[in-house]
């Protein structure tokens, strides 16, 4: 049997960052929870391809580095989506990756929604922003969605409260199970979508 594909897209700016370190903590649970025995983790750094996502913007075309990133979350057979909190909703460059993404990519995916945040005055944003986005892409949404404050880690790392782990725990159990149920996804990556033909849907 082959190995299930797990995808991490981390939209932390910083180096290190908190939305990295959730996102490693995520991909981690979702892994051990998953009965498949064999879960490979990629991890997306969205800071690596905020060049070129950019220019595909601007251009409609990617490069290869892009292109790869894009190929390897069709190819996903779950998704972990995790971003920093901004003015009360996603960062830009986190929608803009998924702004280049062909709308039906995401289609029947299992997806965990994560954030991270200054105080837990934004955890609503998860709900009030990011869910609807991957609701409208028609990706299967995680039950539980996780937001991590800075109060939420201690200065090594780690969980300051057994909160933060214990709604790790539960919503990579959720996507662990809703991938291991999952049929494997055909291995055939859908394109970035060229910006005229965006322009083109739009018009129309």
């Amino acid at each position: 049997m082959d190995a299930l594909k797990l995808v991490v897209v981390s939209a932390g700016l910083s180096k290190p960052s908190s939305t990295r370190l959730l996102a490693d903590r995520l991909a981690a649970s979702t892994a051990r929870r998953s009965v498949s025995g064999r879960v490979e983790v990629q991890v997306i750094e969205l800071r690596d391809l905020a060049t070129g996502i950019a220019e595909n913007l601007v251009t409609g075309f990617p490069g290869a580095a892009l292109r790869e990133a894009v190929e390897a979350v069709a190819l996903a057979d779950g998704l972990i989506a995790v971003t920093p909190i901004f003015s009360a909703s996603y960062s830009g460059l986190f929608k803009s990756f998924f702004d280049v993404i062909d709308n039906d990519t995401l289609t029947g995916k299992p997806v965990l929604i994560a954030a991270t945040g200054g105080t837990g005055r934004h955890s609503l944003a998860l709900e009030h922003a990011v869910r609807p986005l991957f609701s409208y892409l028609r990706a299967i949404v995680v039950p539980t969605a996780v937001y991590a404050a800075t109060d939420d880690w201690g200065s090594g790392g780690d969980a300051h409260t057994d909160e933060l782990p214990a709604r790790i725990d539960r919503a990579a159990g959720e996507l662990a199970g809703l991938m291991d149920r999952r049929p494997a996804v055909p291995k055939q990556a859908a394109a970035v979508v060229p910006f005229a033909e965006q322009l083109a849907a739009l018009r129309g």
